[in-house]
């Protein structure tokens, strides 16, 4: 992952420093400064993957291109909610005008282009897109969509999202776990708002049946016939709906299983619990079967990818 500073940062920074930044902080861009002189400031926090930037800065052009794309990054969402000036954003044939308490999202896996033409001040929040159950198919039909603060949605929302932006300096420990997590989990649910109105009635069954398994991963009674039971629907049609967006039903419930044993494993608050007791409360109780399918996914074992992660925010906490 890209290595945002880990303690805030509002130095003025010339074009040169700012590319250097930028690139090392997010994945490659170009960036185009539309004033002779250019000052910009960041300030940022990385905390369990989830990269929280607070980013002010004078006129100037941020593009993703093909050829940058090619280098091969891990594939991320960035979600920019604006906070003074106004942005533009252009994404899969789509233009976002960004005006302030407006915000939309984009993948970095295609090209975009982002456009300051004035002094400007935005939140941007970056996350790998398997760490949300957000395929990016779906996505995809969203991206350069504007959601505003005026929405139902919005209004509750947005709010938390800004105000998580003025108290970045304290993201860190567990409360600053649960706050990140929280506001991926309010993204999701706002993204997903839009999706339901706009997508087609597969989509819209397809995404109905991942909130109800979401909810429900710690049951180990969960199978494709339970499933199919409380949608009215045959177990083959349910296989049909998943296969579409080019993943199993199986393979799915396995990898958010996995995903939140991760998360759970790399909170602080957490670290005296066992292996076992985490792995079971999401639907996994059977020890040598978690511990080789969280090997095969992650690389490690539960126990050293827990040590690891406590490890690395205990020491991103003293910095």
């Amino acid at each position: 992952m890209p290595q945002p500073t880990t303690s805030p940062r509002r130095d003025q920074l010339d074009i040169a420093q700012w590319r250097r930044l930028v690139r090392r902080s997010f994945v490659p861009l170009d960036i185009e400064p539309l004033l002779v002189e250019f000052r910009g400031a960041i300030s940022s926090r990385v905390v369990d993957e989830v990269a929280v930037f607070d980013i002010a800065a004078t006129p100037h052009v941020v593009r993703r291109t093909p050829a940058l794309i090619a280098e091969g990054d891990e594939p991320y969402f960035k979600l920019s909610l604006q906070l003074e000036g106004d942005a533009r954003l252009h994404q899969d044939g789509r233009t976002a005008d960004i005006r302030p308490g407006d915000l939309a999202i984009y993948d970095t896996t295609r090209p975009y282009e982002l456009v300051f033409e004035g002094d400007n001040r935005a939140l941007v929040i970056m996350f790998p897109q398997r760490v949300v159950d957000l395929p990016a198919a779906s996505v995809a039909e969203i991206t350069a969509v504007v959601f505003s603060r005026e929405s139902a949605l919005g209004r509750v929302i947005i709010p938390f999202l800004t105000e998580l932006g003025t108290s970045i300096e304290r993201l860190q420990g567990p409360d600053g776990i649960r706050l990140v997590h929280s506001a991926l989990d309010l993204l999701v649910t706002l993204l997903s708002s839009r999706l339901h109105v706009e997508t087609d009635p597969r989509r819209r069954l397809t995404q109905d049946i991942r909130t109800y398994v979401d909810a429900r991963l710690g049951d180990t009674s969960l199978t494709p016939a339970t499933i199919a039971q409380a949608h009215f629907i045959s177990v083959r049609h349910l296989h049909a709906a998943f296969s579409a967006d080019g993943v199993t039903l199986a393979a799915w419930i396995r990898e958010r299983r996995l995903e939140r044993i991760r998360r759970d494993l790399a909170d602080p608050a957490r670290a005296g619990e066992p292996l076992q007791q985490v792995a079971t409360r999401w639907g996994l109780p059977d020890a040598a079967h978690f511990s080789r399918l969280f090997r095969s996914r992650y690389g490690e074992t539960p126990r050293d990818h827990r040590r690891r992660a406590l490890a690395d925010k205990q020491s991103a906490s003293a910095s």
